[in-house]
């Protein structure tokens, strides 16, 4: 029974993954977890334990996936016409981080390391000039970026204060109640009665009784 009831997960899922139509969001899913979520993971428990070979390893994984995701940005209108693209990208993604196949250090040994020394000076160059531009950028607007950033800064403290209104109103409504400084009554207690204002109607009567009348 026990090994009944392990294999019918599996056998589900593989059967979502497999089925090429009514498992989209599955499969994305999938691809977004092995592809991003486990290799996250993973390159924190390399740095934390300062393990140097897993360290390198995903170094490794990142670059490959960062090439395969800057040639899917550019690609995306011919891949995402194939019904069977994310299954593919999925089995793709696997076999960059299987330690048998070691798809990620194949892809940089054979084509990101060549190309990359090869246009290694240009590159060099062309990110020099391109942070060069990005100084001046903001050395001339820096009034304008600062105008921007406090701008950002009072939206996002107008917003924390509205959810911090909306998860707490509770609160927020007993204390601006209970506040001494606050002139209106608490509610509650106009419902109770026992602080409600007397009309001046009955206060008069009660100061002023009308004197009994002579026979």
């Amino acid at each position: 029974m026990a090994l009944l009831g392990s294999a019918i997960p599996s056998e589900v899922g593989l059967r979502l993954l497999l089925c090429p139509f009514g498992s989209n969001i599955v499969i994305r899913t999938a691809c977004c977890t092995v592809g991003i979520g486990l290799p996250v993971y993973s390159t924190f428990k390399a740095i934390e334990n300062r393990d140097c070979s897993e360290q390198h390893k995903w170094l490794v994984y990142w670059a490959a996936y960062g090439s395969f995701s800057l040639a899917e940005v550019f690609l995306d209108k011919f891949l995402y016409r194939c019904p069977f693209y994310y299954h593919m990208k999925f089995a793709f993604l696997v076999w960059l981080q299987l330690p048998t196949t070691n798809g990620s250090m194949m892809i940089y040994r054979r084509y990101l390391r060549p190309f990359l020394l090869r246009h290694q000076a240009r590159l060099d160059h062309l990110l020099g000039a391109t942070s060069n531009e990005i100084a001046k950028f903001v050395v001339t607007h820096q009034n304008e970026i600062q105008v921007l950033k406090s701008m950002i800064e009072k939206c996002a403290t107008t917003a924390s204060q509205i959810v911090k209104d909306i998860i707490q109103p509770g609160q927020t409504e007993g204390r601006n109640l209970n506040d001494p400084n606050n002139p209106a009554p608490n509610r509650l207690q106009i419902q109770d009665g026992s602080n409600a204002p007397q009309s001046t109607s009955s206060q008069s009567q009660d100061q002023d009784p009308e004197p009994d009348s002579d026979d």
